[in-house]
């Protein structure tokens, strides 16, 4: 009798079959096989590869690992390269960050020279000149008399020629408003001009007090009943130190007070210490000096007339007209503009000296950062003589022209100035044009000598600037007091042009229309009217002139 079977059967009815395997039962076990029956890979690369992906499916944690792994190999595979064969990635600079005129000047020149097509530019320039009427001067003068001085202002003027001349008419302005004496303002040495030179050996003394004499009281000393009770020590007056482009109401508020009280003060330093905004009656004041008053000292003026004279006698072929340019290339400009341009390792050595020379420490702070191509992208950077040849023969001017630069001592002058020369052999300077006698006695006063250069340039027909700066500014309000209200005055686009002449695949002709474009620009702003925070010494309409619809009208400055 067999005995009761406990256990379940799996389908085999039959006592003597075998049970099972486990395995075959098992889900892990039947998923191993494909969907589609297919035997698992019999090559050696298939069976690894399978034999891979069962293990990652089976240890899914390794993938939390992965990334440190990838990183591990990285570093590992970094270790066994060599840095020496790393290449290097170089940047072009960005067009006009680099000094690539001297590339231009030899791709254009051959075209330049053969270009006959140029009109008279001397004579054609100025289109916009008297376009809706005509500017005269019409400054009026006091007729009565002034009271008796009781109070007195003495000004220390520092700066160059012109910012002392900005000086002295806010000064005159000042003291005309506060109803007080000027004391014939005292000039600064500076440590960039080393000009010695005192008021009445740059402008005529006599000449600037009469004129002033109904309007402002001007005395040449301070008298001596005053000057006891400071032990005749100017230094020892109360010096009251005038914030930056104050207002005419600051002084009359602030200052007046402390002057009444003391008599007689000093405003030390008195550079832009009154703001370009200010009251008709202060703005006369400042019209009458520059214009009027400020005249230059008798062996200024002797000197400076010949030099005009002779540049028309240069430009005879141009019926005595001419063109001035002031080019600021100096070693010092050019060191403080942090420009780099083609002199290489010398020119690097020439700038450090001149930087450390005239800014001691200024340009190497820690921190300090100087981006050269930024600065020339900015239109910062100076101008070379062969940058404004090119861009004066591209506005028309050709080896004809009369040319007076007006400027001090070129860098590197031999070298620089060779392709201006070239490209204007009738250039002249007031080097060129006087004898070493008649310079001798301004050759060591750069203000002296700057001012032989703006009378020339005053009365040139064409003014071009290259840089700015106080001179140029003077020039041009002073050149549309002479000039009906137009300055007659070139002032290029400097950041169209760093663009220009780095430009290797322009042509002349295309140039050419460019540098034309920049000389009708400078036409049509010739004429502008000052606003509310313009200087008067550039814009001299309509605080110092009067527009006159019809030219035939008698207009009489009074």
């Amino acid at each position: 009798m067999n005995a009761y079977n406990r256990l379940p059967t799996s389908g085999n009815s039959s006592p003597s079959s075998p049970p099972s395997s486990p395995l075959s039962r098992s889900p892990r076990y039947r998923h191993r096989g494909s969907k589609s029956g297919r035997p698992p890979p019999k090559t050696l690369a298939q069976r690894l590869a399978w034999i891979v992906l069962s293990v990652l499916l089976k240890r899914q944690g390794i993938f939390l690992f992965a990334p440190l792994l990838y990183i591990a190999g990285m570093l590992f595979y970094m270790g066994t390269v060599s840095f020496d064969v790393v290449p290097v990635i170089k940047h072009r600079p960005a067009p006009g960050s680099v000094y690539r005129s001297p590339q231009l000047y030899a791709k254009l020149r051959p075209e330049m020279d053969s270009d006959n097509s140029s009109a008279d530019a001397i004579s054609t320039i100025w289109k916009n000149s008297y376009k809706g009427g005509e500017w005269r001067p019409c400054i009026k003068k006091a007729s009565e008399g002034l009271p008796e001085p009781n109070v007195y202002i003495f000004v220390e003027a520092n700066g160059g020629l012109n910012q002392q001349r900005t000086s002295i008419c806010n000064a005159v302005a000042v003291a005309g408003y506060l109803n007080a004496t000027l004391v014939i303002p005292n000039f600064h040495y500076h440590s960039i001009w080393r000009d010695p030179s005192k008021f009445g050996e740059i402008y005529d003394e006599d000449f600037f007090i009469k004129t002033l004499q109904n309007d402002v009281r001007v005395v040449k000393t301070v008298p001596a009943y005053i000057m006891e009770r400071f032990d005749y020590n100017l230094s020892n007056v109360y010096n009251f130190r005038v914030r930056a482009w104050a207002s005419i109401k600051y002084y009359s508020d602030t200052v007046l007070p402390k002057l009444l009280e003391e008599k007689i003060i000093r405003l030390s330093p008195f550079a832009n210490r009154l703001s370009f905004d200010a009251p008709p009656a202060v703005q006369r004041l400042r019209c009458l000096t520059n214009y009027q008053s400020l005249r230059f000292a008798n062996p200024i003026s002797t000197l400076s007339e010949t030099l005009v004279a002779r540049m028309k006698e240069h430009s005879a072929n141009n019926s005595g007209k001419y063109i001035s340019v002031h080019l600021r290339f100096e070693e010092d400009m050019v060191a403080f503009s942090c420009c780099i341009y083609d002199g290489g390792e010398q020119e690097k050595l020439d700038m450090d000296a001149a930087r450390e020379r005239g800014w001691k420490g200024k340009f190497t702070k820690r921190g300090k950062v100087i981006r050269p191509g930024a600065i020339r992208l900015n239109g910062k950077c100076p101008l070379t003589p062969l940058e404004v040849g090119l861009m004066l023969r591209g506005m028309g001017f050709d080896r004809t022209t009369s040319i007076y630069l007006a400027s001090g001592r070129i860098y590197d002058s031999e070298r620089y100035m060779a392709p201006l020369l070239e490209m204007f052999p009738l250039l002249q300077t007031k080097e060129m044009l006087a004898s070493v006698e008649e310079l001798a006695p301004f050759q060591n006063y750069s203000s002296r000598m700057a001012a032989l250069d703006y009378t020339v340039c005053l009365h040139s027909e064409v003014f071009v600037t290259t840089q700015g700066g106080n001179f140029p500014q003077f020039l041009i309000g002073h050149r549309r007091y002479l000039y009906g209200g137009h300055s007659r005055t070139i002032r290029p686009d400097k950041r169209k042009l760093a663009i220009l002449f780095d430009n290797p695949n322009i042509g002349w002709k295309s140039f050419k229309r460019q540098m034309l474009n920049i000389r009708a620009h400078s036409d049509l702003k010739g004429i502008e009217l000052k606003r509310r925070n313009d200087s008067i010494y550039s814009y001299p309409c309509p605080d110092c002139m009067c527009k006159v619809v019809n030219k035939s009208e008698d207009l009489k400055s009074l």
